[in-house]
Parts: C-alpha cells; sequence; structure tokens
C-alpha cells in the first residue's frame, strides 16, 4: 500500500507520478524501494485520472471504496509476480546457454 500511496502524495502535491519520483518518497521515508513493484504501479497507473478515481473513492461508502483499492492492489501484485517469473525464466535460459 505504501507504493499507493507514494503516487498519492505525489498526485496531491501536484508533482508527476514517475518511477523516479515514487522511488524517491519511498527512500525518504524509509522504505526499502523494490524496482518491479515501481514499475508495477506506474504501469498500473497509466491512463488513470488519480483525481477522478480518488473523487469517485470518496463518494462511494467506505466498503465500497476498499473494493477499487484492493483490486489495484491487487493488479500491481499480479503484475510484479509476472515480471518476476520473467526475469527467473530469463536467468535460467541464459545458465544452459552456459553449459549447451
Amino acid at each position: 500500500m505504501e507504493y499507493i500511496y507514494a503516487a498519492l502524495v505525489l498526485h496531491n502535491a501536484g508533482k508527476d507520478v514517475t518511477e523516479e519520483a515514487v522511488s524517491k518518497v519511498l527512500a525518504a521515508a524509509g522504505i526499502e524501494v523494490e524496482n518491479t513493484r515501481v514499475k508495477a504501479l506506474i504501469a498500473a497507473l497509466d491512463g488513470v485520472d488519480i483525481a477522478e478515481a480518488v473523487a469517485k473513492a470518496a463518494a462511494a461508502p467506505v466498503a465500497v471504496a476498499a473494493a477499487p483499492a484492493a483490486a489495484v492492489a491487487a493488479a500491481v501484485e499480479e503484475v510484479v509476480e509476472e515480471e518476476e517469473e520473467e526475469d527467473e525464466e530469463g536467468g535460467m535460459a541464459g545458465l544452459g546457454a552456459l553449459f549447451g
């Protein structure tokens, strides 16, 4: 959730929500930054109007507002897991070339 909070802080401050900016906010807060999670968050936010999403969430009841946040978090986790799997597969293929 801290990655999403970092993006919201940047948006609220009128700054661009970029990989570098999110990483800096997290590092300033003392959080160990995982680059794959930052990339996944930025990819998930591509094309999203953050102000509109926040306004809709604020207008919805608390239980209903939690559902979109959970969906975004699940989508980010899915993208991160896919990227980690691709990294592992690529690494194993490289090792095979050493012994092939």
